[in-house]
């Protein structure tokens, strides 16, 4: 039977209706704010910022969690991609995400402490850099990073989704800019949490075979470039 123009991806519902359980056992009586967010997750120029990423960063905040103060930082994963916008505009994508964050909870009553960790949680996940005793934000940054750790065939279909996204930038400027953004992270402390650190080696292992895989095309294509060059100085024509 042919599938109806507009139907909707049984996966997707269930997704959709999975999370919308984790946000009313969150926040109960504001459905109208998660199915909200839910849409924003859901924007078609999303391959991997997108709902089951949402999902992933909520399962993996249960699965590291200690005595962090859960309820905030469960708030600050929902709010932490809910604006995600390429190329960003007048703010950062976090930077939006956060003032979302504060209006909405402000409409919802919450009190300005609790507003503000969530949106200072959320501002976080630009550096991914919590401060020390700051087990919150080592929690979400934690979750956010734990695509890294991921298998080779799942860390490759994020690549892979996260260059999609980013369709439009030139392929040298998009491998510049992520190796730029990967190569610290070899070096630097990946996470933080005493669970988030059992996943090291295995995101090490990734982010060393992305950074070598960017190295030898950014070589060839260098290469290339000056094979190019090359061919239009010997050119009659060439001025």
């Amino acid at each position: 039977m042919p599938t109806e123009p507009n139907a909707v991806d049984p996966t997707d519902r269930d997704l959709h209706d999975e999370l919308m359980e984790r946000w009313n056992a969150t926040l109960p009586n504001q459905e109208p704010l998660g199915e909200a967010l839910l849409q924003r997750y859901a924007e078609p120029h999303r391959l991997y910022h997108n709902t089951e990423h949402l999902h992933r960063v909520l399962t993996t905040i249960d699965e590291l969690a200690t005595d962090e103060d859960l309820y905030l930082v469960r708030l600050a994963a929902w709010f932490h991609d809910a604006i995600y916008d390429i190329p960003f505009r007048e703010l950062t994508n976090e930077e939006a995400s956060a003032r979302l964050a504060i209006r909405s909870l402000s409409r919802a009553g919450f009190e300005q402490e609790d507003m503000t960790q969530v949106a200072r949680l959320v501002r976080l996940t630009a550096t991914h850099l919590p401060g020390s005793r700051d087990p919150e934000g080592e929690l979400l940054c934690d979750a956010d990073l734990a695509i890294l750790a991921s298998t080779p065939e799942e860390y490759a279909a994020y690549v892979a989704a996260v260059r999609e996204e980013y369709a439009e930038v030139p392929d040298r400027e998009f491998m510049e800019a992520r190796y730029d953004v990967l190569e610290p992270m070899l070096e630097g402390e990946l996470f933080r949490t005493a669970k988030g650190r059992l996943m090291t080696e295995a995101a090490q292992a990734n982010l060393a075979a992305e950074c070598r895989s960017l190295e030898d095309r950014l070589d060839a294509l260098m290469a290339g470039s000056r094979n190019d060059r090359r061919t239009l100085d010997r050119s009659p024509d060439a001025p």
